[in-house]
């Protein structure tokens, strides 16, 4: 069967073809239709054949027809917290530039990781100050996106006690609650396409994809017994601060982007961190500092919701990202999906 897109920008045409094996698969062969790649046809390697696995633990297919590479990569769909675009712990961050640093930023404030003139990511930070602490530890609870004219959240609940059990997810579009089945396999799109979240396991997981701006992969944890024994938090016992482990892949940015993390991605960006330093902390939160989970008020905020109409400039990254054919539908990005 083949499902048409009435997109006029299509990137590549997918065909699914059958591996034999125990079970029935298909692996994924993307023609690209423009970049570097272009007419040439990339198939999924055996160890990875899916774009979306039927398995939380397995790992999908990834192809970039703008890469000049034009070779099928296996990655994870959950966050890697030692690769670049990672955001995790108390925060760790992993720059463009793969230099890790730390950013503390403030209990109970928003802070941007990325401004730039048509994408909009702010974080929400929890924390606490022990007695005889000069700063918060901080951890990332929640994350709002601006696009375009649209807005999405995504936030960790809350808990006294941390339960794999229970998900502590929550999300919003455009002001208005979303409900996503806690099921490995579920799914939301807005109704433009422009944004999709997949659970990449039934509870405290998800990938959020924007197509042509972002891919974020998020996990749900709390601080551990052992992080606090090890780091001396003092966590009340009322409260296991639960919060976000988190990757960043960004499709296309612009050399003015900024932002905590973003600013990494600037192809003159010279990192403050501190070589040999054991944990290297960076500033700026004054620089970063929002009013809100989803303003775009902060000092060096580039966002505007008509930027993307504006923004003609070379891109740095770019990388279309995973799309998924095995509902039978193109899912509206653009594609021709044919099995």
């Amino acid at each position: 069967m083949v499902v048409s897109s009435s997109s006029s920008n299509r990137l590549f045409i997918i065909t699914l073809l059958f591996v034999s094996g125990a079970s029935e698969i298909y692996a994924a062969t993307v023609t690209c239709l423009r970049g570097p790649c272009y007419s040439q046809k990339l198939s999924c390697p055996a160890e990875c054949p899916q774009l979306y696995p039927t398995k939380p633990n397995v790992k999908a297919c990834y192809i970039n027809c703008a890469s000049p590479i034009c070779k099928p990569e296996c990655r994870n769909r959950k966050p890697n917290c030692n690769a670049p675009g990672a955001a995790c712990l108390d925060p760790r961050f992993i720059g463009g530039d793969g230099i890790v640093f730390y950013f503390h930023g403030k209990s109970n404030e928003h802070f941007s990781l990325l401004s730039d003139l048509n994408l909009q990511i702010n974080a929400h930070f929890i924390g606490l100050r022990p007695a005889g602490r000069t700063r918060d530890y901080t951890w990332i609870q929640a994350l709002g996106i601006l696009f375009d004219s649209h807005t999405f959240s995504l936030e960790a609940t809350k808990a006294e006690k941390w339960d794999d059990e229970i998900d502590h997810l929550r999300f919003t579009h455009n002001g208005k609650e979303l409900v996503i089945p806690e099921d490995h396999l579920s799914s939301w799109q807005s109704p433009e396409s422009n944004i999709r979240v997949d659970r990449t396991s039934s509870k405290n997981s998800v990938l959020v994809t924007l197509p042509e701006f972002a891919e974020i992969s998020v996990n749900v944890v709390p601080v551990t017994k052992e992080d606090d024994r090890i780091h001396n938090y003092q966590i009340p016992s009322d409260d296991c601060f639960v919060h976000l482990e988190v990757q960043f892949k960004f499709y296309g940015l612009s050399s003015k982007v900024e932002g905590v993390l973003g600013r990494t991605y600037q192809p003159d960006f010279k990192n403050p961190a501190k070589p040999g330093v054991a944990m290297p902390v960076v500033g700026g939160e004054d620089k970063y500092r929002t009013t809100s989970l989803l303003s775009a008020d902060c000092a060096s905020c580039m966002f505007s919701s008509a930027g993307f109409l504006d923004q003609k400039e070379e891109i740095l990254v770019k990388d279309f990202g995973t799309l998924d054919c095995t509902s039978g539908s193109s899912g509206g990005y653009g594609i021709f999906c044919s099995k």
